[in-house]
């Protein structure tokens, strides 16, 4: 995915891309400290690749992500299909928060994120907690 961000005066004010990489954690709503029963687990890892491959990773796989504001600042850029234009800037904490919002109303009725990480590079990430809510 690219982006761009609005009003930084560093590289990140250019379109440029990265491979992002998702990691998601699950828990169960129905709280127990007892062993699962029969499969075992809370979600089968499919099923949830499945869920987050289907409504982030197609959606944003090999896309274009800018503000409003950028686009206004901006106007000799192409708008092409796979560009996705926001009210807000696509900053790696903005793009992780728009995951959650995504993801949580498509978790199976029993099932809730408790942390999301997003890496940028290798070693750039951004983390959510469920528990940092207020």
């Amino acid at each position: 995915m690219a982006h761009a961000i609005f009003g930084y005066q560093g590289a990140c004010r250019n379109i440029h891309g990265h491979s992002y990489v998702l990691h998601i954690s699950v828990s169960s709503k129905d709280s127990t400290d007892r062993f699962l029963s029969p499969p075992g687990f809370i979600i089968d890892f499919k099923q949830l690749k499945h869920i987050v491959k289907s409504h982030v990773v197609d959606r944003f796989d090999h896309s274009l992500v800018v503000s409003r504001l950028y686009l206004k600042n901006n106007p000799g850029l192409l708008i092409q299909d796979n560009c996705e234009i926001w009210e807000f800037e696509p900053t790696a904490e903005n793009i992780l928060l728009f995951i959650i919002q995504i993801l949580s109303p498509v978790m199976p009725k029993n099932i809730s994120i408790t942390s999301a990480k997003l890496y940028e590079t290798k070693d750039s990430y951004v983390t959510w907690r469920s528990d940092n809510l207020p």
